[in-house]
């Protein structure tokens, strides 16, 4: 199966791939090269949500999207919490290519604020949670609206995660999915 890549122009979004680098839970890189992939439905869905943003003057930052089974087992290995990790013998929906991490941005680059970072592993980061800031829960209201509306699903423990609806119908892929591998 072929995988999307979402690269400027054809997907107006800035990419900081968080697990290229060591600004992720585990606090290490996990991919080789910062890249993001998506199934073609998936990024499809993904087009929609940059046009709804658009006309608002907003624009998605990525932290992340296609992650091979393998980088899954190594999240799942460091840190093996099912409240905010998929375990890797079920899948993923990011390994199945159809999941993406992300938040919002203005017109000058700036993260909209979320109330706590991207991989933050606690309460506070679940999208209903309201020991944060009335900004940042409109700001997560306004991410749900526009990704809800473009067809993706929520992931309620984490407010920067959307996946397709029936996630599970595609397909785990490795490594090798995408030409010279990511890991």
């Amino acid at each position: 199966m072929s995988l999307v890549a979402i690269t400027r122009p054809q997907f107006d979004v800035e990419l900081d791939i968080a697990y290229s680098t060591p600004r992720n839970f585990t606090g290490a890189p996990i991919y080789r090269r910062a890249a993001a992939y998506l199934h073609a439905d998936a990024a499809a869905a993904l087009q929609r949500a940059i046009a709804l943003a658009r006309p608002l003057g907003l624009r998605l930052k990525i932290f992340d999207a296609f992650r091979p089974a393998e980088a899954q087992w190594k999240m799942w290995n460091h840190t093996p919490n099912p409240e905010f990790l998929a375990d890797p013998r079920r899948g993923s929906p990011h390994s199945r290519g159809v999941a993406v991490d992300l938040t919002l941005i203005d017109s000058g680059g700036a993260e909209l604020d979320m109330g706590t970072a991207f991989d933050a592993f606690r309460k506070e980061s679940y999208h209903a949670a309201t020991g944060i800031s009335e900004a940042a829960q409109r700001n997560r209201f306004l991410l749900l609206g526009l990704m809800t509306a473009a067809g993706w699903d929520f992931y309620r423990n984490e407010w920067w995660h959307y996946q397709l609806f029936d996630a599970r119908r595609y397909p785990v892929l490795s490594d090798s999915s995408v030409e010279g591998g990511m890991m």
